[in-house]
């Protein structure tokens, strides 16, 4: 096949309770693309998958069904099946560090803290793999961070989350069609 592939996880958790949760942003991250893109994600192993095509890429976007912090069950499993290596796999997870709306898209790193993070890089075998991290900002006192993150948007940030999630999908695809280093700067730069 002539197409280059990639394998696009975007974390969160399963089940109507956490929909638009700020846990889920990874979730509604590939939502918006499939749903922009006009295909739908069908329920297989470990999760929902969809495939799109575009300008001689492939890009298989994943939402495990796994719960978050058992992310690198489906993300071990999907490498495997579609053959896809590592530098080619990309994580979509949210970021308590990060204000509202800033993105940082990372070569590889540490895990931050993040259980779903941690989770793959355990069961990859390796943190040398992309990641997007979506600040969802951190208004919680001490001991409040669960409650904080499976928590919903407020109105005014619900309504930012298209315009978000076209500078990340654009972001992913500039990683896949150029170079991390071109993503990077286009996506961690400042916009206010």
């Amino acid at each position: 096949m002539s197409e280059k592939s990639f394998l696009v996880v975007g974390l969160g958790n399963i089940g109507a309770e956490y929909s638009a949760t700020r846990h889920n942003i990874g979730f509604m991250i590939l939502e918006v693309w499939a749903q922009t893109s006009n295909i739908v994600f069908q329920t297989q192993r470990y999760g929902d998958v969809a495939t799109i095509r575009e300008k001689g890429r492939e890009f298989h976007l994943l939402k495990p069904s796994t719960y978050m912090n058992l992310s690198g069950n489906a993300v071990r499993y999907w490498t495997n099946k579609l053959g896809i290596p590592i530098e080619n796999l990309m994580v979509v997870c949210d970021d308590i560090n990060l204000p509202f709306g800033t993105l940082r898209l990372r070569k590889s790193g540490s895990d931050g803290g993040h259980n779903g993070l941690r989770n793959i890089q355990e069961l990859v075998g390796t943190k040398d793999f992309a990641r997007l991290r979506c600040g969802v900002g951190h208004d919680f006192e001490q001991g409040e961070q669960v409650d904080f993150v499976l928590g919903k948007f407020s109105p005014e940030q619900t309504a930012e989350i298209p315009a978000l999630a076209d500078k990340a999908i654009t972001g992913i695809k500039t990683w896949a069609m150029a170079d991390i280093d071109k993503a990077m700067n286009l996506v961690n730069a400042k916009t206010k």
